[in-house]
């Protein structure tokens, strides 16, 4: 890690709204820089003296965090946040849809009744976890942490023996569990009689997420995994394919607002991830399929009881150098 300016007060994010137990990292203004990538890429704040850290801010779901976690657990309800590999009509990229298939066990001469099920598709076309690899820095190539995402690497035919930051890795570390937290944007604009389009690029400041989590008295805590919904989700399947197709064509979608602005409240706060219900977390003017949380149950269950925090579990598909895959992702409440 490059050496913190001197000249500068070490201002680490040790305060009052931190678990005393977490990493002590520094607040965004001060993060050390990386070559060729603009200021706030983290390089090095969670390296050890064996090894370049592969997991960011998921290191800050410590034994501590998930074991204060399970008290959110009041009601023995759980709830799947993952919308259906093939409940999406259209989309405008050429990404493969789910191919569904199934084989006969006496057809493969394994029996005489039964069946298996062999199934393919894109990782990106329903709900999704990306990995640092999936979109790095577009002027350089260059993932999180300086990791280099080379095809090579990525089909393991180089001799280069570090591993990319692909979501297999996240399986040694247990998956992802802790404290959910849903800003459920989409019921506060409702409220507020407030009619937002999630198909038109609409970014969603810091201050407005400040907003919604006075409105639902919910507090954000360091080490919470922050779950957006826009209402996007809900929304599309609604729509005939024709209208699916118009919609995600459209000039944009909804989502958080790409600044740095929001990159500090998101880094400040010290949350573990962030997920949605949107084509991306971030607002943008050219959709991509990703994310694509299922937030609506948990929305309605969380309205009706008033409590907008759950435990949630997650843990992706075990494959080699995943790139990005299912969350199979529950909260339990």
């Amino acid at each position: 890690m490059a050496p913190v300016n001197n000249t500068l007060c070490p201002l680490f994010l040790a305060n009052s709204f931190l678990n005393s137990t977490l990493p002590s990292v520094p607040e965004f203004d001060i993060l050390p820089s990386c070559a060729g990538l603009p200021q706030g890429c983290a390089c090095g704040v969670s390296d050890d003296s064996k090894a370049k850290d592969i997991y960011g801010t998921l290191n800050l779901l410590t034994e501590d965090v998930i074991l204060s976690a399970k008290q959110e657990i009041t009601e023995g309800v759980s709830i799947s946040l993952r919308s259906n590999l093939d409940g999406f009509k259209s989309s405008n990229t050429n990404r493969k849809h789910l191919n569904n298939t199934f084989v006969s066990l006496k057809d493969d001469g394994l029996g005489s009744f039964g069946w298996d099920k062999e199934i393919s598709f894109n990782t990106q076309i329903s709900s999704h976890w990306d990995s640092f690899c999936h979109y790095p820095h577009q002027g350089t190539g260059i993932a999180y942490n300086s990791a280099s995402c080379t095809r090579e690497q990525l089909e393991g035919t180089t001799t280069n023996s570090t591993k990319p930051p692909t979501l297999d890795q996240w399986q040694l570390r247990g998956g992802v569990v802790g404290r959910g937290v849903l800003l459920d944007y989409a019921k506060y604009v409702e409220s507020e009689g407030i009619q937002v389009s999630p198909f038109t690029y609409h970014s969603i400041t810091a201050q407005i997420l400040e907003e919604v989590a006075d409105f639902q008295g919910t507090e954000l805590r360091a080490g919470d995994i922050l779950v957006v919904r826009t209402g996007y989700v809900g929304a599309l399947p609604k729509l005939n394919e024709t209208e699916q197709r118009n919609a995600t064509r459209s000039a944009g979608s909804i989502g958080l607002e790409p600044s740095c602005d929001m990159a500090r409240w998101i880094w400040n706060h010290q949350f573990a991830a962030v997920a949605g219900d949107s084509p991306a977390v971030e607002a943008f003017n050219a959709n991509l399929s990703s994310e694509y949380w299922e937030l609506d149950k948990l929305s309605a269950h969380c309205h009706k009881s008033g409590k907008y925090s759950f435990f949630l579990t997650s843990i992706p598909f075990n494959v080699p150098n995943m790139i990005a895959g299912p969350p199979n992702a529950l909260a339990i409440l």
